[in-house]
């Protein structure tokens, strides 16, 4: 998993999580509310609400697993290939250095 996307994946889980959370708070402000049409709306949005949040928790699992393989994998070759690691790590420093000069 490259470093840019996992910003923006748990960054989704963040926003996912206050949507839930708003959702929540808005079936708490509408519990007084009476009707057939309302109940029926209350009971599918928990049902929905339900599922998101099992989802939610997949995802973050899914996350949580495929970061923990990408910091073995990149020990493991580190340690595999530790005068590459060092020369690439030497050269991304350089190119860094050199574009920070420039401003």
């Amino acid at each position: 998993m490259s470093d840019a996307i996992q910003p923006s994946k748990d960054k989704l889980v963040a926003d996912l999580k206050v949507v839930v959370a708003d959702a929540e708070d808005l079936l708490a402000a509408t519990a007084h509310q009476t009707g057939e049409r309302v109940a029926e709306l209350r009971e599918r949005m928990q049902d929905n609400l339900r599922n998101a949040r099992h989802k939610l928790g997949s995802l973050e699992d899914d996350l949580r697993l495929k970061a923990r393989d990408a910091c073995r994998a990149t020990d493991h070759y580190v340690h595999e290939h530790p005068w590459t690691s060092i020369g690439v790590a030497a050269g991304v420093g350089l190119l860094l250095g050199l574009l920070i000069s420039r401003r």
